[in-house]
């Protein structure tokens, strides 16, 4: 089973279509032969003003000269002014065009060059100018600047930029076309692309964050700048949140037509040292004798960093702290709270230094007594637990721990650790579910110092808790269902439905501060529909199958909830343990569990390597916040399993079946309308489904399946427009 998951995540890593990224060289009759080199583009923020300049290197490597028009995509969306081009020193004459002008220019392209690589851009502006001759073996750069004027989201400023694919020159992509010929051949080369962003007056802003890309921010003289980790290429969304107030929100949303609407909220704190909430913190460490020689060494490290982080008595409110061993027996450094002091936390260290590894497990004992102390209002209680072992000592029935511990908790947080491969999944991620906690499972290669690192970051200033959400609209499907506390240099990102709409509507989280209750809102449009932003779905459906998946693993699996994660992976493109089953032949899922899946393992099984990857698939899952963390979810899913073909393009699951790439969705209930490529009928249909243009632009032939009637893409089908109107009706009835 796990195989068949790759047959779906190395499809989706397939290289994209041949796109062009930015601008490019097209080229005049017999003037073949210059192909991009190299972009970089450098965004300077000043105020409300993005000022952009893009440098794009293009070499002749052709026999004879080289010449053509510049041609360079602007977003629909943005607004420019100030437009200027070079060639070199010179400058050009250029034009700019609007959407509706541009499209005549991208669709002849497309026709010409039997290439639909450039129906994506149909939606965009586009500036042109003629470039001069460009002699063989020469390297000519084209300069754009131009200023664009950013919107506002929430309480951030937005930034988009169109990277589209990562290859260089213009031209075919050498695919058959309807007929079974091919286009005309260009050279193709990876263009690298360079994108950096400066922000003057950074102390304006916290620090920036993509909801597309991994991003590097750093800070220096006062200036804030921006560079993606990887490679850019597709949409690139950028915030800068404002650090006007101690807890900032950035609000956009995205809404299909006849559909409820999307919204991501993101909550930025600032980074604040003083006046945050106290904490109690308890440590459970598992000292049993598998944990003996590198593990007892981390954890001891680890203690160590979680007690180098709390608050002394020369703060307003210092933090308290408990710390408790266990391994056949249950032993604590002190039997009430410790506040902590330079003295106290001297003996803290030298108790932790003392560690040994011997025994067995006790997990449920270790529980009871962490839990034994409250913690007074307006305090903060914290419970990390580090384990790498299953129950031997005392209860060992699962089920009956975890219950018993969601009885003892009050309102601590728990953050476990599970470590190594021999720990109980279902209890781990049941004692943290229940509350504002987290499971962290470090696998036998992996850091436990490292990870308890991370968490130290994290928790060590808290900026507003008990934390919930109120808006002037109906939402519904928010994730995570149950808000986590808010800690100083940790955004917190929320994602949900909207219904009905509003031209300008409000979302308000209130939470306690230091002992205070406060409020924190922003307004946003939340229209009838809103193309930009669609990065939200995809996000939004991550989370609601991670929070799915999670629920059958600890409370079993039933036709209602399997069918739910089927129907939104299948609908958003996603991956996961209950569509894989889709791609394999009948025999192939026969006495299988419900569906043709595996049950799931009852809570004494929930162990083992296999079980602690599926646990750290669906935390990833609920708590993606960018398509580069869901795309890393995907790839760590199926790193070992075997290829195949099958396909993630559009929010849609593709797979090869007699030479046509066929929706998952598909059923042969459905009537098949086939429409020629590159026919009048094909552009057409493209304009009223802008949806589609990813799904043609990596497939020949493909079959695309709609509500009322599924689209085939392919040879001797229809040419002309008549009647495409009630196809485009049928395929998005309800």
């Amino acid at each position: 089973m796990r195989k068949l998951f790759a047959l779906m995540v190395l499809g989706s890593m397939a290289g994209p279509a041949t796109l062009q990224a930015q601008g490019w060289i097209e080229p005049l009759p017999g003037r073949q032969g210059v192909v991009k080199v190299r972009t970089a583009v450098a965004v300077r923020v000043t105020g409300r003003i993005a000022l952009v300049e893009v440098e794009e290197w293009f070499e002749n490597r052709g026999g004879g000269l080289g010449e053509g028009d510049y041609l360079y995509p602007l977003p629909g969306e943005a607004v420019f002014s100030n437009f200027s081009l070079y060639q070199g020193d010179e400058e050009l004459r250029g034009e700019t065009m609007d959407a509706a002008r541009a499209r005549a220019i991208y669709e002849e392209i497309v026709r010409r060059k039997r290439d639909p690589a450039l129906i994506e851009l149909a939606g965009h502006g586009l500036v042109r100018a003629r470039v001069f001759p460009i002699n063989p073996g020469e390297t000519r750069k084209i300069t754009l600047r131009y200023t664009q004027v950013l919107g506002r989201a929430g309480d951030a400023l937005a930034f988009r930029y169109a990277a589209g694919g990562r290859y260089g020159s213009g031209g075919s992509s050498g695919r058959s076309g309807s007929d079974g010929s091919t286009g005309p051949q260009a050279v193709r080369e990876a263009a690298p692309l360079q994108f950096t962003m400066t922000v003057d007056s950074a102390v304006q802003y916290r620090d920036a964050f993509s909801p597309t890309h991994e991003v590097q921010v750093t800070r220096r003289n006062g200036r804030m700048t921006v560079r993606p980790t990887a490679t850019l290429d597709g949409d690139f969304a950028l915030f800068l949140p404002f650090a006007e107030r101690v807890v900032g929100l950035t609000l956009v949303t995205h809404r299909p037509a006849g559909e409820n609407g999307y919204f991501m909220l993101t909550l930025s704190p600032e980074d604040v040292r003083t006046g945050t909430q106290a904490r109690d913190l308890t440590v459970v460490v598992d000292v049993s004798g598998s944990m003996s020689g590198d593990k007892i060494e981390q954890a001891r490290a680890a203690i160590h960093q979680l007690l180098n982080s709390l608050r002394t008595t020369n703060r307003r409110t210092p933090d308290r702290f408990r710390l408790i061993q266990f391994s056949s027996a249950v032993r604590v450094h002190a039997s009430e709270w410790t506040v902590a002091t330079v003295a106290s936390l001297q003996g803290a260290h030298e108790w932790v230094d003392a560690l040994q590894a011997n025994g067995g497990t006790n997990i449920s004992g270790a529980l009871t007594e962490a839990f034994r102390l409250d913690s007074p209002e307006g305090r903060l209680p914290l419970v990390v637990f580090m384990t790498d072992g299953l129950p031997s000592v005392g209860e060992q029935n699962p089920e009956r721990i975890a219950a018993q511990a969601e009885q003892d908790r009050g309102n601590a947080r728990l953050f476990a650790f599970g470590i190594g491969y021999d720990v109980n999944t279902y209890l781990l991620d049941r004692l943290s579910a229940a509350g504002r906690g987290a499971t962290e499972y470090v696998e036998p290669d992996e850091s436990v110092e490292s990870a308890i690192g991370t968490l130290v970051a994290k928790i060590q200033h808290p900026v507003l808790t008990d934390l919930a959400l109120d808006a002037s609209v109906r939402v519904e499907e928010i994730y995570p269902e149950r808000l986590p506390d808010l800690f100083a240099g940790d955004e917190l990102v929320v994602f949900g439905r909207y219904a009905g709409t509003s031209r300008e509507g409000r979302m308000t989280v209130r939470g306690t501060r230091a002992g205070r209750a406060e409020r924190y809102g922003t307004t946003a449009a939340f229209p009838a529909n809103e193309d930009g932003n669609d990065f939200i779905p995809r996000l939004w459906a991550a989370r609601k199958i991670g929070v799915l998946q999670q629920a059958i693993r600890l409370h079993g699996a039933n036709p209602e909830i399997v069918e739910e994660i089927r129907e939104t992976a299948l609908r958003y493109g996603l991956l996961s343990e209950y569509t894989a089953y889709l791609v394999q032949e009948p025999m192939q899922v026969a006495g299988r569990g419900i569906g043709g899946v595996p049950a799931a393992p009852m809570a004494q099984d929930a162990t083992g390597a296999n079980a602690v990857g599926m646990a750290k698939r669906d935390a990833a899952r609920r708590q993606a916040r960018n398509e580069a963390e869901l795309a890393a979810v995907d790839e760590a899913m199926l790193k070992s399993a075997h290829m195949g073909q099958a396909q993630h393009v559009a929010g849609r699951l593709f797979v090869e079946r007699e030479g046509v790439w066929t929706d998952l969705r598909h059923a042969d209930s459905l009537t098949v309308v086939t429409i020629t490529p590159f026919s009048p009928a094909y552009f057409e249909v493209l304009r009223q489904l802008p949806e589609l243009t990813a799904v043609v632009q990596r497939f020949d032939r493909v079959i695309v399946a709609g509500r009322a009637v599924s689209i085939r893409f392919d040879a001797g089908g229809r040419t002309t427009t008549t009647g495409m109107a009630d196809v485009v009706a049928r395929f998005r009835s309800s």
